[in-house]
């Protein structure tokens, strides 16, 4: 299966953030972002996760040029749709070398360049502790790249985080599948790159088969 509304990509510049109050939150606990693309704003639901889980939710913040991200960095300001394979820009936090636990970096010394590991885990905490951790990527005005679903009505995304992994007998088993997990990437102020949020829940599987489901 996959997000019944599809999976997208959205380029534009960040207007605004802010956090879920905490008497209006609902069940799940949102970062909302603001996006502008061509003076139309989106609106970005990054879900972090119950107020009443002190360890519910997972994430990475890692680093990562616009190569490593995929062609979606050079589509310009919009929502696309993504394919739902690795060449496409899609992120699938299982299998995208840029969110693996261990990934292959090079480092250049004069003219030799040299291979190197770095560790990239999970972090697990509490709704607040990845709102932080989000909330440090971002900057208003800059560039930003969000992967999700797009909403029924209206301009925005949602299930900005892991769309795969979910158990047997959840109700988001059914929209378990590969390469079309959601993330927020910022683009650095200085120095080029991006910083990628991949955020996941502490449900979800960190292995899955070729269907998304718990392997």
């Amino acid at each position: 299966m996959a997000l019944s509304n599809g999976y997208a990509v959205l380029i534009g510049t960040l207007v605004e953030h802010h956090r879920d109050t905490p008497d209006n939150q609902g069940r799940w606990y949102h970062v909302h972002l603001t996006v502008d693309v061509g003076g139309v704003p989106y609106q970005v639901a990054v879900d972090v996760d119950s107020k009443q889980s002190a360890n519910g939710v997972r994430w990475k913040v890692v680093e990562a040029t616009a190569g490593e991200l995929g062609p979606v960095t050079s589509a310009g300001p919009g929502q696309h749709a993504v394919a739902s394979i690795p060449s496409s820009g899609a992120l699938d936090h299982v299998r995208n070398p840029v969110t693996g636990k261990w990934r292959l970096r090079w480092r250049r010394i004069w003219w030799l360049r040299f291979p190197y590991l770095i560790y990239q885990p999970w972090r697990t905490g509490s709704n607040l502790e990845a709102s932080t951790a989000l909330e440090g990527i971002l900057t208003i005005g800059g560039p930003v790249v969000v992967w999700g679903e797009p909403f029924d009505t209206g301009h925005g995304a949602h299930n900005v985080h892991q769309n795969q992994g979910d158990p047997a007998g959840s109700p988001w088993w059914a929209e378990n599948a590969i390469w079309q997990d959601g993330g927020v990437a910022a683009q650095r102020p200085t120095g080029g790159g991006y910083r990628l949020f991949a955020p996941a829940f502490s449900t979800q599987a960190e292995r899955t088969d070729d269907q998304g489901h718990p392997a």
